[in-house]
């Protein structure tokens, strides 16, 4: 049930509305019937508002639930990255496996531990003991910008390890700052990370998962 409430949260922040359990199935790679079931029981225990063909949305009770565990999620990934010198492209998986078996306790004693981090190594905002979240990105991303920009990467997907390990391997990571050099017709584009590491090239469905801001005296 977890699981499930935290993929709504994460899907509902992307569209800012109900979340269809098609997206629901192929985001949590089960078949549409197996999300049905499970939305009627989320249902039953006032967890999500769910209305056939109409999608869910997490309720006022659900919406700590998911909070909750994300928040054990994100700072297990610090955790993992910063002191067990897991690879961000590992730490994701191995969050989920554990995000279900730490208390709240150990979760705080983790944050405190840490230094109270603000986000987990892909950039995203770490829930605070309260459950509040730190303001969501602008909604910029790299396919919006224009040649010559010079952009500040603030937030990679956490579900690719191998574009993980692309974009570590090309020095790039949340808080890098890179040029973008061109962007092509054919939709791929090319930045020049500031670190000197080589130019990498991005198809756009790639740089549109990728959040960004514009650095001062940017295009």
């Amino acid at each position: 049930m977890e699981d499930y409430l935290k993929a709504i949260y994460y899907l509902q922040n992307e569209t800012g509305d109900r979340v269809g359990t098609s997206a629901l199935a192929e985001y949590m790679n089960v078949e549409q019937p197996t999300v049905t079931s499970m939305m009627k029981k989320l249902a039953e225990r006032d967890f999500v508002q769910y209305e056939p063909y109409q999608g869910v949305k997490l309720t006022d009770t659900g919406i700590p639930i998911a909070l909750e565990i994300i928040r054990h999620h994100r700072l297990l990934e610090r955790y993992l990255a910063d002191h067990l010198e897991y690879d961000w492209a590992e730490v994701h998986d191995e969050a989920d496996r554990l995000e279900h078996h730490i208390s709240s306790q150990l979760a705080d004693r983790i944050e405190e531990q840490l230094g109270d981090p603000a986000v987990d190594p892909h950039g995203d905002p770490i829930p605070t003991a309260d459950l509040n979240v730190s303001a969501q990105q602008s909604g910029e991303t790299l396919a919006d910008h224009q040649e010559g920009d010079s952009v500040r990467i603030e937030r990679v997907p956490d579900r690719d390890p191998a574009l993980l390990r692309y974009l570590s391997d090309h020095g790039i990571h949340p808080g890098t700052v890179v040029e973008v050099v061109e962007t092509t017709s054919f939709g791929m584009v090319t930045l020049d990370p500031d670190s000197g590491d080589q130019p990498v090239a991005l198809p756009e469905d790639v740089a549109r998962s990728i959040s960004t801001s514009l650095t001062q005296g940017a295009n």
